[in-house]
């Protein structure tokens, strides 16, 4: 979605006008799709580094550096190609295949990328799996399971010593060669001693022999409700999803180095692989790897390197974009700069809430005289991601646009909503080792059930596009019969209790009343009470300040919406963040609303007691 601008012409130099064709069925069905034919695309995702290495040699490609201090080390696309060929020489001669992939459990680095695309290179999956799920957990339980899932041929890690733990705990369950990014790791093999094997024949013969319905990698889902699931992405999935977005974003054709991304996204992730790596590589652009995230301690390090690097395109989630807000207040060199010089900011998954949406196009006016466009699009693991693309002028967030050239969707009344599905080129066949799965995960038309909803921003002109309405299994209704729609007002409840709710869950089940369990913004409210650094988590929450503001915003948002449905008259704060381990949250910060409800019981109960003095209620 993007904020609207003074001059139309900004839409019209970077999208594709949007062209939707809305098909009516007799049952009551509408399905979607774009009159734009999709075009043919590279054959697998190899054909783009070849093309690059051969036309743009010296062109950077990647880069990173270790410290906001040091400068960035860069890989050449022919560099690049040089590497990913050794690699897969190397690759080939250990046996890794489908049935032993590869295992990648660091975060985003140059080996990491080299690794993951010498693999795909010559028919191999490669698997990134969350760091999270490596360093952050207790029990290693999901990494577990990844595991022996997949029965990986070889593991990388950036450093044996800090992965020391989740090694040992997997050590059981596979025979897979470990693989170290640090030379001085005497118990695994090293990057560079597979960075330097000597090209073989084996390797052009495995890299023809790659066809569209090759694997190119296992994605997993979050695994909030059970088991994680190991999504089949293949190479028609990442390469038709990147020719469709090059119909919708049509400057890309041309970007060549024009084409400068700075992104943190973890690749263990759709969004940051499949979408952000893949559209550098599909248009020969420079990819900036960056050390830092939305987090407390760390996003210094993302301004550090965003002063450094001005990328084309921006791209964050919704907590990034709030920390950005407050950077670009704070630094007048580093707001003239980014709005002077991004074309364009992107922003996926979770809505934006409005008040980052407005704060963003306010600075933007008051820097440059004119809105920065914002965009997003809509999709899933199972996707690849992309399944809708909102390349115009929308008036507000919210808007995750029409479906883009190839794929198509289904629009099904479920109850006050509809349900959306999807099917196309990009759609995964299924999940790895999971027929049962598999066969649930579509409909009788080979549709994906998403499991989402949507509305239109106006029914009689589709091409304007769809709202994401929520997830359909996460809306429930009051005793009054009303639907409370989680995903919406999720995000209003944000911008009401701002700056103070870092995530909301929704609960009100089998209730007359909505209410909110709050994960606090903690160093937000801790200014609010006026503490010193280092104070106590249950002294921050517990402040008289910070409730006193929690219960004006829930006034406020009452305000907006006096419907028993469309506000919350308690909210309770929450001292323990988000859990990994319980499936609570993912690396780029998305809450998942089911699995806090179920493993916080306790906090619902607490909220739903009259008697206690833990919540905080409308004033």
């Amino acid at each position: 979605m993007m904020i609207a601008a003074p001059s139309g012409a900004v839409s019209g130099d970077l999208f594709a006008v949007p062209r939707t064709v809305a098909e009516r069925r007799a049952d009551g069905s509408i399905v979607l799709r774009s009159s734009e034919r999709l075009r043919d695309g590279a054959r697998c995702i190899g054909d783009w580094l070849e093309q690059w290495a051969s036309r743009t040699p010296d062109r950077i490609f990647l880069a990173e550096r270790g410290n906001v201090e040091a400068s960035w080390s860069t890989v050449s696309y022919a560099q690049a190609l040089q590497q990913v060929r050794s690699i897969a020489s190397w690759i080939l001669a250990h046996g890794l295949s489908a049935e032993r992939p590869l295992v990648i459990l660091s975060d985003n680095s140059v080996d990491h990328a080299l690794l993951a695309l010498a693999a795909q290179y010559v028919g191999v999956p490669s698997a990134a799996i969350s760091p999270a799920y490596s360093l952050m957990s207790r029990d290693f339980d999901k990494l577990k399971s990844m595991i022996a899932l997949l029965e990986p041929g070889a593991i990388y890690v950036s450093g044996t010593k800090p992965f020391a733990a989740a090694l040992a705990a997997i050590k059981p369950l596979h025979r897979a060669t470990i693989i170290s990014g640090n030379p001085d790791d005497a118990d695994a093999l090293s990057f560079r001693t597979i960075a330097a094997t000597p090209e073989t024949s084996d390797v052009a013969t495995a890299f023809a022999a790659v066809t569209p319905d090759t694997i190119a990698k296992f994605l997993f889902t979050s695994g909030s409700t059970g088991t994680p699931k190991a999504v089949i992405n293949t190479q028609r999935m990442l390469t038709s999803s990147q020719q469709a977005k090059a119909q919708t974003w049509r400057f890309l054709e041309e970007a060549g180095d024009d084409l400068v991304i700075l992104d943190w996204l973890p690749w263990s992730h759709t969004f940051g692989a499949n979408h952000n790596f893949n559209l550098v590589l599909r248009n020969g652009g420079s990819l900036y790897i960056d050390g830092g995230k939305p987090a407390p301690g760390l996003f210094a390090t993302s301004l550090a390197n965003l002063r450094s690097v001005v990328p084309t395109v921006y791209f964050n989630v919704p907590r990034g974009f709030d920390m950005l807000i407050a950077a670009l207040r704070d630094d007048a060199e580093l707001r003239r700069r980014f709005f002077g010089e991004v074309k364009f900011a992107f922003y996926a998954g979770a809505a934006l809430p409005q008040n980052l949406w407005d704060a963003l196009e306010q600075l933007s006016v008051e820097t440059i005289g004119r809105a920065l466009p914002m965009v997003s699009a809509w999709g899933s693991t199972e996707t690849s991601p992309l399944a809708t693309d909102c390349h115009f002028l929308a008036e507000r967030s919210g808007n995750i646009g029409v479906p883009i050239p190839g794929t198509e969707l289904k629009l099904i009344a479920s109850g006050d909503k509809l349900e959306v599905r999807v099917r196309g080129p990009n759609v995964t066949p299924g999940y790895w080792k999971a027929p049962d799965l598999t066969q649930q995960a579509f409909d009788e038309e080979g549709f994906y059930l998403i499991g989402d909803a949507v509305r239109f921003a106006d029914a009689d002109r589709p091409e304007r596009g769809l709202f994401f309405d929520g997830r359909v299994a996460e809306d429930f209704k009051l005793n009054s019969g009303t639907w409370v729609s989680v995903g919406t007002l999720r995000v209003a409840g944000i911008a009401a209790l701002a700056p103070l709710a870092q995530d909301i869950v929704v609960t009100g089940h089998g209730g007359d009343e909505v209410r909110f369990l709050v994960f606090p913004n903690i160093p937000a409210c801790r200014a609010l009470a006026g503490l010193m650094e280092g104070a106590d988590v249950a002294e921050i929450i517990g402040h008289d300040k910070v409730g006193s503001a929690i219960a004006q915003g829930l006034a406020k948002l009452k305000a907006q919406s006096a419907n028993s449905s469309g506000h919350a008259t308690r909210a309770l704060l929450l001292a323990e963040p988000p859990s990994v381990d319980g499936g609570e949250i993912t690396d780029k910060g998305y809450i998942n609303q089911r699995a806090v409800l179920t493993r916080r019981a306790d906090a619902v109960a607490k909220l739903n007691d009259d008697a206690s003095t833990e919540w905080v209620g409308l004033d």
